[in-house]
């Protein structure tokens, strides 16, 4: 029933324009869309504006830095339609445009977040105040086993969602040999830049405190143990 209305919206809300959809949704609409199964929630704005109020379990690739949106986009899967938002629906309309002509079935929420919160939708939010990891704090941590795998990643980043599994798997395997260390990319921005961590998600091994590889992207299982051979 629930992938028959998400198809019955879709056709509802399409229009056909130099052969390519351009869909769009009201809130109410957009809402009731987002509560079916295998569908992607893409938030448009950029970081500092998904962390003052996004909704519930969107994803995040600010339209306005080309290389994370082409990034972070990259891993989004075409079997499944996106439902993309920004603040008041023009960011996410030009990117709604530019994932379309690139195979992706996309509706864009009109009026954006603005129109959102006019209609008293939920929003959640990072809370500003959450406490950041200090230097020293984070030294103790990497130091309390002989092997630490730490992972800059957040919930909102694509390629982050998709090293779910692989990291799962490769501790299930070997969770008697390291430990997993996850920080919240964002959150964790001082700590980052004192790492010259610039993207997520970032991948640090360290060995007795001291880093031995590093990787941004996505990591495979078998690079994985391979650097802890």
């Amino acid at each position: 029933m629930k992938y028959f209305s998400l198809g019955c919206l879709l056709l509802f809300l399409a229009c056909t324009s130099n052969g390519q959809k351009n869909l769009a949704a009201t809130p109410e609409k957009f809402s009731t869309a987002i509560q079916t199964e295998n569908i992607q929630l893409l938030d448009v704005r950029t970081a500092e504006e998904y962390k003052s109020g996004h909704i519930k379990n969107a994803l995040q690739a600010n339209w306005l830095n080309k290389a994370e949106f082409d990034d972070r986009t990259s891993h989004l899967d075409k079997q499944k339609p996106i439902f993309i938002y920004c603040l008041s629906g023009g960011r996410s309309g030009a990117a709604a445009q530019a994932l379309t002509a690139q195979g992706y079935t996309v509706t864009n929420l009109e009026g954006g977040i603005n129109a959102w919160k006019r209609e008293n939708m939920p929003l959640e939010g990072v809370d500003p105040n959450s406490p950041q990891t200090s230097i020293k704090a984070f030294e103790g941590q990497i130091m309390s086993k002989e092997m630490v795998l730490v992972d800059f990643g957040a919930v909102w980043c694509p390629p982050c969602k998709k090293m779910e599994p692989v990291l799962q798997e490769f501790m299930a395997e070997n969770d008697d040999k390291l430990m997993l260390l996850k920080m919240d990319g964002g959150i964790e921005t001082e700590l980052m830049k004192s790492l010259n961590v610039e993207a997520l998600p970032t991948f640090i091994l360290y060995v007795h405190g001291k880093e031995v590889k590093r990787k941004q992207g996505l990591v495979s299982k078998e690079e994985f143990n391979a650097w802890i051979k």
